[in-house]
């Protein structure tokens, strides 16, 4: 039901999404949702938003193991080609789920923004890893890690709303060799 709450998050906003369509999404019935979310939809969200940040945060360690020679340029642009790849097979519908519920959430939800809050620091923190794993300066990483998410968020969301990866393709070949040249030499 999580997996299905950030898939639907995604797509259409925290406010757009009900704990029916969740539960229907899920193929769940809807009287688990009680059971396994007493908090309701707000502990749900929650849920979903700590879920993507864990998911992205994965996804650093299968871009870094799938690069012969790991560049913090290409890290940056293997978290951009997933969105491309997606948006150019699948189409525009969806972004991000932590994104979405920053926006939907983030001022009026106390616990919302908390856990947005979370989730973007458990995505920070493997890139951060990554980065310092190929040679980028222990205090300078978590900043860069932080500037490489924030542009890529701020990319999904200019693909979407033009509907094209321009943004995306500009994003990667703009920042990869500024993220390069961080790289300590010998």
């Amino acid at each position: 039901m999580v997996f299905s709450a950030a898939q639907l998050i995604r797509r259409d906003g925290v406010a757009a999404t009900g704990m029916r369509e969740v539960a229907a999404h899920a193929q769940a019935p809807r009287g688990s949702l009680q059971h396994y979310f007493p908090g309701g939809k707000e502990q749900l969200v929650n849920e979903a938003v700590a879920w993507g940040g864990r998911y992205a945060g994965r996804r650093v360690a299968r871009f870094m193991a799938a690069m012969d020679a790991p560049t913090p340029g290409g890290l940056f642009a293997a978290m951009v080609a997933q969105w491309r790849e997606e948006y150019l097979t699948s189409g525009f519908a969806a972004g991000c789920p932590v994104a979405a519920a920053t926006v939907d959430c983030a001022e009026s939800v106390p616990s919302t923004r908390e856990a947005v809050a979370a989730a973007f620091a458990t995505w920070n923190v493997p890139v951060a890893e990554a980065l310092v794993s190929m040679g980028v300066a222990p205090s300078q990483a978590p900043d860069l890690a932080t500037v490489m998410i924030s542009t890529l968020e701020g990319a999904i969301l200019i693909a979407r709303a033009e509907q094209d990866v321009r943004a995306l393709d500009a994003a990667a070949t703009q920042l990869g060799p500024m993220l390069d040249a961080c790289v300590r030499r010998g």
